[in-house]
C-alpha cells in the first residue's frame, strides 16, 4: 500500500502548512504553481450559481459549480451541505474583480481527481486507510476516504454483533480506520469494513471467564432469548426478562463459553440506560502499524463453522 496524503476533508485545515499556503497571495500563487492540495471552510453558497465561496486569510475563494465534485453528477445538495464545513482544493487562477481586489479561483474537483488517480485507484482489498464518516443511513454509513470522496459501509460490515443502525457504533463525522472490503476499478467506488479491525470471535472472548458479571448492551430480543453484545465483534444468548428493551446496558452473569460453538449463554441480572463505550479498548490491529491484512478469520480453530474473509486471492 503506498503511503497516504491525501487524507479525509478537515484533516489539513488547522495545519501549519495549509495556513503557510493560505495566508498570503504569494502563499496561494505557490500552491497554484506546485499543485498543492489545500483545505479551507466554505462561507456559503451563492443561490444562483451554486458557487462555493471560501476566506482564505482575508482573500476570496472560489469554487464554481462544476469544479465542486469530480467523477459524478453533480446534485444541488451535495454543493449546498457543504457550506460550514471544510473542502478540499487546489488554487487553479488568481483573478482581480472590478475593484482590483484579487480573488482565487479554486477546484475541489482537481483535488479529487488527483486523490482518485494517485490513491484510490492503487488500493486493493485488506488495505487499512484512514476514513471519516460524513452521513448515515438505515443500511450503512458514508465515509469520506480522501479529499472528499465517497465510500460505502454496508451495515453487515460494521460489526459481528447485530445493530440496528450504523449510529448504535459510531458518531456523527467519527474518525476512524477502515479496511478495503472491495474496490471497483471501473467507478473507483470503495466499498469499507470495521469488523475485521474489531478481533476475532477467541480474541474478544479471552477477555471473560464463565462466572463473571459483566456489561453488555440488548442489539435483539428473540422468541427464544435476547441477544446482548459484549463487544462489537461478541454477543451472548440471555434468556429472556420481562422489562427489557433493545438498546438498554445490563449486568450480565456468564454462565458458560464454548468456542467450538461460538457460544456464550448469559443470564440479565439488571438493565439501565447504556453508558458511553470506550470503542478504543476493541481493536484488536493496531491500524497506525499495519497498513493491510491478507486475510481474516473470525471463528476460533476448534468450530466447527468457518467465519473468514480472504483479501489477497
Amino acid at each position: 500500500m503506498i503511503k497516504n496524503k491525501y487524507l479525509p476533508e478537515g484533516s489539513l485545515i488547522s495545519t501549519h502548512e495549509n495556513k503557510e499556503y493560505l495566508s498570503s497571495l504569494q502563499g496561494l500563487e505557490r500552491a497554484r504553481i506546485e499543485g498543492k492540495i489545500l483545505e479551507g471552510m466554505v462561507l456559503k453558497c451563492d443561490s444562483k450559481t451554486l458557487s462555493l465561496q471560501l476566506d482564505l486569510y482575508g482573500i476570496k475563494g472560489l469554487i464554481y459549480k462544476e469544479e465542486s465534485l469530480y467523477g459524478a453528477p453533480i446534485k444541488d445538495i451535495a454543493i449546498i451541505t457543504r457550506v460550514g464545513k471544510a473542502v478540499a482544493f487546489k488554487v487553479m487562477q488568481i483573478e482581480k474583480d472590478e475593484n482590483g481586489s484579487p480573488y482565487a479561483i479554486l477546484s475541489r474537483r482537481e483535488a479529487q481527481r488527483e486523490c482518485m488517480e494517485n490513491y484510490v485507484m492503487d488500493l486493493i482489498p485488506g488495505d487499512i486507510i484512514p476514513a471519516k464518516i460524513t452521513h448515515f443511513e438505515p443500511f450503512g454509513a458514508f465515509l469520506d476516504i480522501g479529499c472528499g470522496i465517497s465510500s460505502l459501509m454496508s451495515i453487515d460490515s460494521v460489526s459481528v454483533s447485530r445493530i440496528e443502525t450504523p449510529r448504535d457504533r459510531f458518531l456523527d463525522h467519527e474518525e476512524l480506520k477502515v479496511v478495503v472490503k472491495s474496490i471497483d476499478y471501473e467507478t473507483g467506488r470503495v466499498y469499507a469494513s470495521t469488523k475485521e479491525l474489531f478481533g476475532t470471535w477467541q480474541e474478544n472472548a479471552d477477555n471473560y471467564q464463565a462466572g463473571q458479571t459483566v456489561f453488555g448492551i440488548v442489539r435483539s430480543i428473540e422468541s427464544y432469548g435476547i441477544f446482548v453484545e459484549l463487544a462489537p465483534n461478541l454477543a451472548g444468548l440471555a434468556e429472556l426478562k420481562e422489562g427489557v428493551e433493545v438498546g438498554d446496558g445490563c449486568a450480565v452473569y456468564i454462565k458458560s463459553i464454548m468456542p467450538e460453538k461460538m457460544k456464550i449463554k448469559l443470564v440479565i441480572i439488571d438493565t439501565y440506560d447504556q453508558i458511553p463505550i470506550d470503542k478504543k479498548k476493541y481493536y484488536f490491529v493496531d491500524a497506525d502499524k499495519v497498513s493491510h491484512i491478507s486475510s481474516w478469520r473470525y471463528s476460533p480453530p476448534s468450530s466447527q463453522k468457518i467465519v473468514e474473509q480472504i483479501f489477497d486471492k
